[in-house]
């Protein structure tokens, strides 16, 4: 599901913003519904959610799962110091964290850490056991911290998306396209 954000740029224009603002709402939206909201036919919202999946600006479409109702209620921030900045150690940290199932999300990024991760488990217990595995066996982890989420407050992965012409906040085009 990662991508690198190096690829170069689709030109995206105010349907295809309108359609992917509701498709991240709403990935099951039938299609003769966003034809009707963004005025174009469904074959003409098939071929841009195709073209949209072929150029790599949607890059899966899955279900958010609530982990509360699967039993992975603990959520955990994961500030990781690799002891070495070469590109082997970097690399293999990314290949370590990504492998992880209990990772949802990995950051390489600037600043007091090389890493943030986003973590989920069952138990503080599993969550130990997470870190000897992760950090304690890894000699290029220096050290790391951790942060546990009280509340979820605002989960998603959503990007705001303006729609150019919209108006009073509207997401979706005019139909005088």
């Amino acid at each position: 599901m990662a991508r690198r954000s190096s690829q170069a740029s689709v030109d995206l224009d105010r349907f295809d913003l309108a359609i992917l603002k509701i498709l991240q709402q709403n990935n099951c939206t039938p299609q003769r519904a966003i034809g009707e909201a963004v005025n174009l036919s469904a074959p003409a919202i098939q071929r841009r959610i195709k073209r949209m999946h072929e150029a790599g600006v949607i890059i899966a479409n899955v279900a958010v799962v609530d982990p509360t109702q699967i039993g992975r209620g603990i959520t955990i921030f994961v500030e990781v110091e690799i002891g070495s900045e070469n590109v082997g150690a970097i690399d293999e940290a990314k290949r370590s964290f990504a492998a992880a199932p209990e990772v949802q999300q990995c950051y390489y990024v600037a600043g007091g850490a090389d890493f943030v991760l986003v973590v989920t488990v069952a138990t503080m217990s599993e969550y130990e056991d997470l870190t000897r595995r992760l950090f304690f066996e890894n000699r290029n982890v220096r050290r790391f911290r951790t942060l546990v989420a009280m509340d979820r407050v605002k989960t998603g992965l959503s990007v705001p998306i303006t729609v150019p012409g919209a108006t009073n906040g509207a997401s979706h085009p005019s139909p005088s396209t």
